[in-house]
């Protein structure tokens, strides 16, 4: 019961999150550079990450 009740409430979230988040979104060029910008870091640290998990398991 605890599960739907946090599904319900992660659900409705989503419902008014989404709207609000398109309806503030950058539009146009800035937006694009903005991810461009953003995109640059994403593979570092998700390699960061990794290693980081790596080193956790092999002390742990």
């Amino acid at each position: 019961m605890v599960l739907i009740g946090i599904l319900a409430v992660l659900f409705l979230a989503l419902m008014i999150l989404v709207p609000v988040m398109e309806k503030f979104a950058k539009k146009g060029d800035t937006a694009e550079q903005d991810y461009r910008k953003y995109s640059r870091w994403i593979l570092p640290l998700v390699a960061l990450v990794l290693i980081a998990q790596l080193l956790k398991m092999l002390f742990a």
